[in-house]
């Protein structure tokens, strides 16, 4: 699904990857990969996953890569759309060796890398970029039944990026949080699919409350945990709000 904002060309490509693409060519990629939306291959142990797009997606045009936490960390996804000279910008406290996957340390990817916490603020490629907290507050409506948070406080981030003078927000798999609402957003990407993050109800609320131009829900129907209406997502999003959905 691809959509134009003021020159800005936002690609969702399933589960938490959009590629942007400014006016003047620079291309930012957020969370690439997982669950076969550049492969189109099922990954193994996964039970209920949506079949992903059809695609061997690699154009290798990414300047910035933005990774938010481990869950999102793959590192061939990485490959497949950073060109050779790419930046990847990457939450420094992703906890790799709790991951169930074998993943390769971020100092040995080919790429520079942007190590940032969850109030960071930088440049990369002519891109402004200030991250977030990102988490699930302990037993809150995203967690275990224990209440443990499936996103603890400190293990991942999410960003507010400003490219060629548009500002869009990726807020990462949260709940949403104190300060959410006061930050200024042209396009507003949240995840909708619930159960690990805000759900669709929650989400719309926060847009209702940031006014930005566009939002373009993302995290959702990628696994039948995160099976969710967007129509009654955009239904429930003010009128004066545009909302682009797959199609």
């Amino acid at each position: 699904m691809t959509v134009t904002y003021d020159g800005l060309t936002i690609e969702w490509l399933g589960y938490a990857t959009v590629r942007l693409e400014a006016a003047d060519g620079t291309v930012v990629y957020l969370d690439p990969g997982r669950y076969g939306v550049l492969t189109g291959e099922w990954e193994p142990d996964t039970p209920g996953v949506a079949h992903p797009p059809s695609r061997d997606y690699r154009p290798e045009d990414g300047d910035v890569v933005c990774v938010t936490h481990a869950h999102h960390y793959d590192p061939d996804g990485i490959d497949r759309v950073a060109s050779e000279d790419a930046t990847v910008v990457a939450f420094e406290g992703m906890d790799l060796q709790g991951s169930r996957r074998d993943l390769p340390r971020l100092a040995n990817l080919d790429y520079e890398l942007r190590a940032v916490d969850d109030e960071s603020d930088l440049v990369v490629a002519g891109v402004a970029i200030w991250t977030l907290p990102a988490y699930n507050e302990p037993n809150g409506p995203h967690t275990r039944p224990d209440g443990s948070p499936y996103h603890p406080e400190g293990r991942g981030c999410g960003y507010l990026l400003a490219i060629d003078g548009t500002r869009v927000c990726w807020p990462g798999d949260t709940d949403v949080l104190d300060g959410h609402a006061a930050l200024a957003v042209d396009v507003f990407l949240p995840p909708i699919g619930g159960a690990f993050t805000m759900d669709r109800t929650e989400a719309a609320a926060l847009a209702n409350e940031l006014k930005p131009e566009l939002v373009v829900p993302i995290h959702y129907n990628t696994f039948e945990a995160l099976e969710t209406d967007a129509e009654a997502f955009a239904a429930a999003v003010d009128d004066e709000i545009a909302v682009t959905l797959d199609s």
